[in-house]
């Protein structure tokens, strides 16, 4: 279950920044220019909804009028109790559009978008995100390398860091992200 559990540990990582996050501060932009932190949130929410929850029949008690926090924390509490259950993550699910897939299959860049955005809620809240070195670290070395989603407009061009920079800012720049960029004041 090490695929399941490396996705608990970053998803336990994205709430806790989302948790953090001051009632004022759900409007900031992010450095994923088309969202605010509220829309980021309801895009990750969202993602594991369309990916993970609907393919296993599973539905997330979701408060309609709840902070994005707590409509987080309840696909996660979802997403988590169908996935540790037998066979779930070697299931064979319907994707969107057509064609199929497992989570086993789906799980690391699942847990790659999590940490990803975990930064990205962070800096554009002033809530302090140390992503986990290990599974950064683990996500770098998968993608290193490939198309994360350049070609369908899906991730931006890439900010070069330099070679001696962190695995975490390596990661963040190969996913399009300046890690020296704060919210406009």
């Amino acid at each position: 279950m090490g695929l399941v559990d490396d996705h608990e540990r970053a998803c336990d990582g994205f709430a806790s920044v989302a948790v953090q996050v001051s009632a004022d501060r759900w409007v900031a932009p992010t450095p994923c220019t088309e969202w605010d932190a509220r829309a980021l949130v309801e895009h990750v929410v969202g993602f594991h909804e369309l990916l993970l929850l609907r393919p296993l029949g599973v539905r997330a008690n979701r408060p309609k009028s709840g902070t994005p926090a707590e409509r987080w924390r309840a696909t996660q509490d979802a997403m988590f109790a169908a996935l540790h259950a037998d066979g779930a993550i070697d299931r064979e699910t319907e994707l969107p559009g057509g064609g199929t897939s497992t989570p086993r299959t789906m799980l690391p860049a699942l847990t790659t978008d999590v940490l990803v955005h975990a930064w990205d809620l962070g800096v554009a809240t002033d809530v302090p995100v140390d992503l986990d070195p290990e599974l950064t670290a683990a996500a770098f070395a998968r993608v290193e390398g490939t198309d994360p989603g350049r070609a369908d407009g899906m991730v931006g061009p890439e900010v070069p860091v330099g070679p001696d920079a962190s695995v975490e800012a390596r990661l963040l720049g190969f996913y399009g992200r300046d890690p020296r960029w704060r919210p406009p004041r």
